[in-house]
Order: structure tokens, then sequence, then C-alpha cells
């Protein structure tokens, strides 16, 4: 593996449900995974709209920049994944609420997905070190 690679990881995030990282340093940047509106003290998912999920799954990722040396401040790119894009309207109001610079991340945001552990939501970001 090259020397400018590195895993991020921090109990203040969930562990990965899988095999991957929380997060990924290389060349300037961090790759967190998606995640989803689980506490990680308890490893279950936080309320029951996608509006409430979603504030969790972003203070996830606050946690895990914060944990690489960055903020959610330095996100230039995220991708929401909706179950019902029905949602959208109440996790984009959670959103913009993380976000309170003049300069908003680019994003994408798309429904009908099959989300694990049953999430409505699922939020993944790359940030700038």
């Amino acid at each position: 593996m090259p020397d400018n690679i590195q895993e991020v990881s921090t109990a203040y995030a969930p562990a990965a449900l899988g095999a991957y990282s929380q997060a990924v340093k290389a060349n300037g940047f961090v790759f967190v995974s998606g995640q989803l509106g689980i506490d990680p003290a308890t490893g279950e998912l936080v309320g029951d709209s996608a509006g409430e999920q979603a504030l969790q799954a972003l203070k996830n990722i606050k946690n895990i920049l914060d944990t690489a040396g960055t903020g959610i401040e330095g996100i230039v790119k995220a991708t929401i994944y909706l179950k019902n894009v029905e949602d959208f309207k109440e996790v984009d109001e959670q959103y913009a609420a993380a976000f309170i610079g003049s300069v908003k991340p680019a994003r994408v945001a798309f429904g009908n997905n099959f989300i694990p552990k049953g999430a409505l939501v699922e939020i993944d970001a790359i940030a700038a070190e």
C-alpha cells in the first residue's frame, strides 16, 4: 500500500458493517464511507424518520472528519441515498443546517435504494484536508 494512504477510525462513529474503513485519507482528501443514522454507543438506528437518521449520519461524518484532522466544513462532495425519495425535503433540511458556510458541497441525492439495517438514509462524503 502506498505510504500516503491511511485509515481513519473513531469510536465516535459506528463500526463498519463490512469489509471497509470508516474513512481513508489519501492525496489531501478524506473519503468517508456511507454513514447510516446509527448511534455509535448503541449500534442502533436513531429515530423513525429520515430526518432524524440524516442528522445522526451527519454527526457520524463530522466525528470521523474531526478524527481525520479536518472538519465537516472541508466536505467538497456528498452523496445522499434515500430509501424513499419522498423524504428528500426532510433530509435536505438537516443537511442544509449542517452546511452553513458560503460554499456548499457538491452533492447528489437519489431515492428508492435498499439501505443496510433498514435505514432510511445513508450519506457519504469526500473532504479536503
